[in-house]
């Protein structure tokens, strides 16, 4: 699997607009055969932030990810919502397929 955290600081004026601005992408990458996961957060303590993690299933799925006419079409756009660069945290853990139960938490 491919894990990939992404914080984005998005311009002030932008920030409650992120979801629907970034709705077709995130649908499309969604929909990608190699997609595990693609989920938005945002920030408690920062309100212009959010952060995306994203998993692929295999380096292919990553690749055909960032060649997707989506993946293109989003990049060309996002400089205009940004306020700075984004942040990439990039993982290949080859062993793993996904999430896993926590063992230190259950349910009472």
């Amino acid at each position: 699997m491919i894990l990939i955290v992404v914080k984005w600081h998005v311009k002030p004026e932008l920030a409650d607009q992120w979801p629907e601005l970034t709705r077709e992408f995130t649908e499309a990458v969604r929909a990608e055969p190699g997609n595990l996961f693609f989920d938005w957060s945002r920030s408690v303590e920062d309100p212009h932030q959010y952060t995306l993690v994203e998993g692929f299933r295999d380096d292919e799925a990553g690749r055909v990810h960032v060649a997707a006419e989506h993946f293109q079409k989003a990049v060309g756009q996002m400089p205009d919502w940004v306020s700075r660069t984004p942040e990439i945290l990039y993982v290949d853990a080859a062993d793993v397929d996904g999430f896993g139960p926590m063992a230190e938490v259950q349910p009472r």
